[in-house]
């Protein structure tokens, strides 16, 4: 675990890069100009950067020894000549001598093994220059930060910055595109630096601003990074959208900047910007005292400043200090004039704004002026590191800001402390060395121990030393540390270091980026590989934290090991016992072990030897030495492995003795012969096709991790099963005693290999019947022969140690017969708890009868409370499972689906004395048993005469249907007969009718759920539960929509609007008119209900003797016993109502249901029907009376309009049944005449109006049955004598088929009769057209009725006359 270089990118065409570059010279590069080469030299020296700490997964095998192609010519030090730049994200890369350039991109390619690797190949070379004799002195390439929120921290683009020796600094893109050119200073650029924003990781730091800084010989000149971030987005932008149109771009404004000039140094080479910072006030103190002597004052705050760090020579490293906010930015042209006058830096700003307009030939000649230069701001050295004889060559200044290391003339590094101004280190013999630094972030997790896990992460900081002379990579741990790490790399490399990421970042936008960015690349001219230097963070601890922090990452290797899916097994077992081996901290060994025996792709025998390995090393050392929480680990993992190595060699044993049973079942099979049937047919409905995953198969191995990860070892030596999830104890049931249960293992060797590792006979116990119970299908294949293994397992158990206590006496209840029965009462599995009851009871009876009192004579029989318990838990057992079986019956198709009920005695007793009866009514509702059908299956009477009278075929089709429906009738029988009380009818009635009121209540628009609930209503025997439910009903469910309603219909004067209808009451119009008339049915039951409960004592309601421990809420049926009375009035005026609502809502009639009452009758309405409250009394106000008779006379001609499209249809002979319910409906006249009554209005208006539509619509046969109803027979004489005469003028005058016999008829009536027939106007009748013989049958009618004395008697005579004729003409 140390140091290591990992090759992650490679450049391709290297060779034609220096062939372009070097095209112009024959000769060596070594015979430039030594100015230039001086500053090549030092330009290229080292590239500054921080970058963060790319993750880099590329991992090159590339050997670290450099071996040169060729020796002579330029192949050697070419790379030395030239200036070099890596982007920080390693995708871009510039190489530039003299005016040519190279651009190098990033490109993915797939190697000869199939794996993607990144390379970097040329996307633009040039040449650079456009000044005549300027050349290339220093470039940097700077990423830039995408501004779409989508982004993860990728660059958007990169900008390449290049200096030259005329002083100007130029901008390009990724392919060469000028987007920017300013000239800042005239003399050479020596060099570009640039800062970026970092997230401070303490609190104290101060932010530090991104800027661009360009060192000149005498001048330093820094560009705000925001500000250039903008500007260079803009231009790239203008020139996109130039390219695109085809024109030239607009030259951009010129860049602000501040200058200053760097005075009391002899030469400048390089330079640092370290940034902001502020002063402590001590240093402060000090400071003022130096600078102004004894009596200098000192300012309240510290300012901050601008720290910028220099070497060179005369000083060898100097330090100025420029205090902010003491210069203000100008416009360049506006500050010409004073110019010479300022005293603070100035910030040259957009030249080119004050002067767009300009013609051609002015710009031209603009151009072709020398830009005008800005002075510099002169800035005093404050203090520095003299040496005279010492000159110093670079500065890499460290992502922290606070150290800096320098190189000079004499082959030293030395290390800066910054913020003190003070050489802290020095390392000798590193000629032209080149620097760069390494931030190492501590491995999530390695601070366990820490008090608070919210601390910051801590980092190490590394000095990276590249020695060119040597050949050799050195890293050194920061400030005082030793060599961490050392590479022998080529001579002829180039160490790149950036000191920036990306730029336009900042703490909002950088939010859960992941900055992909190398910090230092070592690039090797020969091979063309760029490589990375890893080091783990553990280096830079001492020494007894770097072992442990050694072992942490043997941790982590063993780990990727485990993971790696394709290593073999004796691979894997070597290499990690190796390793395991090798960790020397007994917390991390621990760790290291438990994620070796946790991993699900090592074998058992691996594990195994590892830990026996293991566990033999630690008892070899001594005792002291040893960990004992970890020597404990490896003796219980060792034993368990060992237990489930022998499980499993004992399930697989191929020969083994016979289960000798010598005592017989005979008991035991008596009782399954007994319940045979219902567990076949509970097998049968229970092994329906159902969705499972493969990896919950109970078939499925148990692995080892599992097993031991459910066993614990205590410190007592013993193993304990330790619960985490049904499932999982499943399996290891599963895993112990399915073999056993099928009868494939040897029994007592698992019981004994079981005991003898020391689990509790009570974990063993539980796991048994967990297994019985989850693989219940399973076991009623072969109920017999599993029932048998089962009794033998649960005997071994209860003979093992600790089981039955020796203590125990058999006249109280033993724990562990009890732990048997506490896992069968809270089962949903009914066959397999009842199966396991079987054997549990007689298994308990023999350990009973072995145990009593040998006084006892052997013919007496031991009489126990345990005993009693068992009897009391099958009998409920059983009766759980006929219940279950009835409720397995899937229900028919289309029917309301819903889950299959579970219940257990657990379930049916929690749910009180109502449970049984719910959870059979909720299985009525799924089968959508007809409430007429459910009282017949409880009469226990079938109706077969149907099923005879059917057709041949259809009773083909319709067999199997009827088979399935007659056994489900025989279940429901059998469960009523095992639940006499529990399933009483007026019981289950209720509850039926209960859960279908639930059910209307959650989906409204079914109303035939509350019709079925009053259906089942009407069932109930009892009035005393009739009244009580009725009650609840309306109160809980009803009263809330049928005030609804009532205020609806109030509110528009009429039958309402589906849409209406949904938004105010819930429901659509048929389903509002459906549940109407259920109101009124339920309403006239309680009626009923009220009147019939005097005469009836209440009902006692009782419980099964088993089943009497029911502990929960009250039935339905009890709390229908404990209502109140209602308030008979009270309800019949709501019936009132109900029947109105109803009525209007059938016909569609214009209606104000509330208006037809008076104040008293209003104030009436939706109170509670318990409460006794002021109702109306005496003669009504006429006029209500009247619009109640109109309303009533409307309803009677909508009942009359309906059943004619019945009658029409029908022969004239017979009329046809009418239907009971509907707005055809045959109860509908004496509905409204038993309204009449109650609503004060005169019942013979109401039969003489009838009997008048009935006539008007051609319905002669049931007109004649009302009119025997009929008191005032003068009045209905009057009105049938206008019809009649309608009938007659319409045959006679305006009928089409006019006759001869007919118009001489005329011709001989009496002249008053003819003038009144023709006065008759038969557009009135809705059914002009009646047969002649129905018309002589109601004039006979008419002179039966109407009194000789009577005004029209004698025309009725003369109309009598006239219909005689006609009969005999026709």
């Amino acid at each position: 675990m140390s140091c290591s270089l990992l090759e992650f990118c490679r450049l391709q065409e290297l060779k034609s890069v220096r062939d372009f570059l070097f095209q112009s010279q024959n000769t060596e590069p070594a015979e430039e100009k030594n100015q230039t080469d001086n500053e090549l030299s030092w330009d290229t020296s080292d590239w500054e950067s921080t970058w963060d700490n790319g993750e880099n997964k590329e991992e090159g095998s590339t050997p670290a020894t450099a071996v040169e192609e060729e020796t002579t010519g330029q192949s050697g030090p070419w790379l030395q000549d030239c200036v070099v730049s890596l982007s920080p994200c390693s995708d871009l890369l510039v190489v530039a001598r003299e005016q040519k350039a190279a651009f190098l991109s990033a490109k993915w390619r797939t190697d000869d093994g199939g794996r993607d690797e990144m390379t970097l190949a040329v996307s633009w070379s040039g040449t650079l220059s456009t000044e005549e004799g300027e050349c290339v002195s220093s470039a940097i390439c700077i990423p830039l930060a995408s501004q779409k929120r989508s982004s993860t921290g990728r660059p958007d683009w990169t900008c390449v910055v290049v200096g030259f020796t005329s002083g100007y600094v130029r901008f390009y893109t990724e392919s060469g595109v000028l987007l920017l050119a300013q000239l800042l200073h005239e003399d050479p650029v020596l060099r570009l630096k640039c800062r970026t924003y970092e997230i401070p990781r303490h609190p104290g730091v101060t932010e530090q601003h991104e800027e661009l800084s360009i060192l000149y010989p005498a001048a330093l000149v820094t560009i705000d990074g925001f500000s250039l971030f903008q500007s260079l987005r803009a231009c790239r932008n203008q020139v996109a959208r130039a390219a695109a149109a085809g024109s030239d771009a607009i030259p951009p404004p010129p860049l602000a900047y501040k200058k200053w000039g760097l005075q009391d140094m002899d030469t400048i080479v390089d330079h640092s910007s370290v940034g902001v910072m502020t002063l402590c006030v001590f240093d402060q103190m000090k400071n003022a005292s130096i600078l102004g002597g004894f009596n200098a004052s000192v300012k309240g705050s510290p300012p901050a400043m601008s720290q910028y760090v220099t070497v060179g020579a005369g000083p060898y490293t100097g330090f100025y200090y420029a205090v902010e906010g003491s210069s203000q930015p100008l416009l360049s042209h506006v500050a010409l004039a004073v110019a010479s006058k300022l005293t603070s830096a100035l910030f040259s700003a957009a030249s080119g704004w004050l002067g767009w307009n300009k013609n051609k030939t002015e710009e031209e000649a603009v151009q072709k002026q020398k830009p005008k230069v800005e002075p510099a701001t002169p800035l005093g050295i404050r203090f520095g590191l003299p040496d005279s004889r010492r000159h110093g060559e670079s500065i890499c200044l460290s992502p922290c800001n606070t150290l800096a290391g320098v190189t000079d003339d004499f082959g030293r590094v030395t290390l800066l402390d910054l913020a003190r101004g003070i050489a802290i280190r020095m390392w000798k013999g590193y000629r032209d060395a080149q620097l760069g630094w390494l931030q190492i972030p501590e491995e999530r997790g390695g601070r366990e121990s820490s008090p608070s896990s919210s601390l910051p992460r801590r980092h190490a900081l590394f000095l990276v030393i590249y020695a060119p002379r040597r050949g050799i990579l050195e890293v050194w741990a920061m400030q005082q540390g030793p060599r961490v790490g050392a590479f022998t790399v080529g001579k002829h490399c180039r160490l790149l270091y950036a000191g920036y990421r990306l730029m336009g970042v900042n703490s909002v936008t950088s939010q859960g980026w992941q900055l992909h960015t190398q910090q230092v690349c070592l690039l090797d001219p020969t091979t063309g590989a760029l490589r990375t230097v890893n080091i783990p963070f553990h280096l830079a601890l001492s020494d007894k934290k770097s072992e442990r922090a050694k072992d942490m990452h043997l941790v982590k290797r063993l780990t990727a090991l485990l993971r790696s899916s394709e290593v073999e097994p004796d691979v894997l077992e070597t290499e990690a016992r190796s390793i395991l081996l090798d960790i020397k901290h007994p917390a991390i060994k621990k760790q290291a072990l438990e994620s070796l025996l946790s991993n699900k792709n090592a074998p058992v025998s691996c594990l195994t030897n590892i830990t026996r390995a293991l566990n033999d090393t630690l008892k070899q050392q001594a005792p002291e030495e040893v960990d004992a929480t970890l020597l404990q680990l490896c003796s219980s993992q060792l034993k368990l492995l060992q237990l489930f190595t022998d499980i499993q060699q004992l399930h697989s044993a191929a020969d083994f003795e016979a289960c000798s049973e010598n005592d017989s079942l005979e008991g035991i099979e008596d009782e399954l012969s007994r319940v045979g049937p219902t567990l076949q047919r509970y097998a049968q409905l229970s092994s329906r096709p159902s969705v499972s995953f493969a990896q919950d198969s109970p078939d499925l191995p148990l692995p080892a991790q599992g097993f031991l990860s459910q066993i614990e070892c205590t410190e007592d030596g013993e193993l304990k099963v330790v619960c985490r999830s049904e499932t999982e104890w499943n399996q290891l049931g599963n895993f112990m005693f399915w073999g056993c249960l099928c009868g494939k293992s040897p029994l007592h060797k698992v019981c004994d290999a079981l005991q003898q590792a020391g689990i509790s006979p009570q974990q063993l116990l539980s796991l048994l019947l967990s297994v019985w119970l989850q693989r219940e299908r399973d076991v009623l294949q072969k109920p017999a022969e599993m029932v048998k293994n089962l009794h033998t397992l649960l005997v071994a158990l209860s003979n093992m140690k600790g089981a039955v206590e020796e203590s125990w006496d058999t006249q109280s209840i033993s724990p562990w017969w009890q732990q048997v029965r506490s896992t069968c009462i809270q089962s949903h599995n009914a066959a397999g708890a009842l199966l396991a009851a079987f054997v549990a009871h007689r298994a308990a009876k023999a350990c009973i009868t072995s145990r009593a009192d040998s006084k006892l004579q052997s013919e007496w029989e031991t009489v126990s409370l345990e005993l009693e318990q068992w009897v009391v838990c099958v009998r409920q057992l059983e009766d759980v499972l006929v219940l279950q079986t009835l409720l397995l019956v899937p229900p028919p198709q289309g029917a309301a689906g819903g889950a299959t009920a579970q219940c257990s005695i657990k379930t049916l007793l929690e749910g009180g004395t109502g449970g049984i009866a719910d959870s059979v009514s909720k299985w009525v509702f799924r089968q959508n048993l007809s409430p007429e059908r459910l009282k017949e299956i409880l009469q226990r009477t079938e109706n077969k005469d149907a099923e005879d009278k059917e057709e041949g075929e259809k009773r083909e089709e319709k067999q199997k249907t009827h088979e399935d429906t007659d056994r489900t009738a025989e279940l429901l029988v059998a469960v009523c007969q095992r639940f006499p009380h529990s399933l009483s009818p007026d019981f289950l009635f209720a509850h039926c009718c209960w859960e279908y009121v639930v059910q209307w209540n959650k989906d409204p628009e079914e109303g035939q759920y509350l019709c079925l609930a009053v259906e089942h209503l009407k069932l109930v025997s009892s009035p005393h539960i009739q009244l009580g439910i009725s009650t609840m009903m309306w109160s809980t469910f009803i009263v809330k929509r049928f005030s609804a309603a009532a205020f609806l219909m109030e509110k528009v004067g009429k039958a309402p609007k589906d849409r209406l209808c949904r938004r105010d009451v819930g429901m659509g119009d048929k389903a509002m008119t459906s549940f109407l008339g259920g109101c009124v049915q339920l309403l006239q039951i309680l009626m009923e209900a009220d009147s019939a409960v005097e005469e009836v004592p209440a009902p006692e309601l009782s419980v099964e003797e088993a089943w009497c421990g029911a502990e929960g809420p009250a039935s339905i049926a009890e709390l229908a016993l404990e209502q109140k009375g209602v308030h008979y009035p009270l309800v019949q005026h709501h019936c009132l109502l109900a029947s109105l609502l109803h009525a209007a809502m059938t016909f569609s009639l214009r209606i104000k249901p509330l208006s037809l009452f008076d104040s008293k009758g209003k104030n009436a309405f939706f109170r509670d029907l318990t409460t006794i409250q002021l109702m109306p009394s005496g003669d009504m106000d006429p006029g209500l009376v009247s619009l109640r008779q109109e309303f009533l006379l409307r309803v009677l001609t909508g009942w009359v309009q309906a059943i004619d499209d019945l009658s029409s249809s029908a022969s004239t002979t017979g009329s046809t049944p009418l239907p009971s319910s509907g707005p055809r409906a045959d109860w509908w006249p004496s509905l409204c005449l038993d309204l009449g009554s109650l609503l004060q209005v005169n019942p013979d208006i109401l039969r003489r109006h009838l009997v008048c539509e009935l006539y008007n619509q051609g319905l002669d046969p049931r007109a004649e049955e009302v009119m025997l109803e009929v008191e005032d027979k003068d009045v209905l004489g009057s009105q049938l004598l206008v019809l009649t005469g309608q009938r007659l003028s319409y045959s006679l005058l305006h009928s089409q088929s006019q006759t001869q016999a007919a118009m001489e008829l005329l011709a001989r009536l009496p002249p008053t009769l003819c003038t009144w027939l023709k006065a008759m106007d038969p557009g009135e009748l809705r059914c002009p057209l009646v047969p002649l013989s129905q018309t002589s049958r109601l004039v006979g009618r008419l002179i039966e009725i109407l009194p000789e004395n009577h005004a029209q008697y004698s025309l009725a005579l003369h109309l009598l006359e006239a219909v005689e004729v006609l009969t005999t003409e026709d």
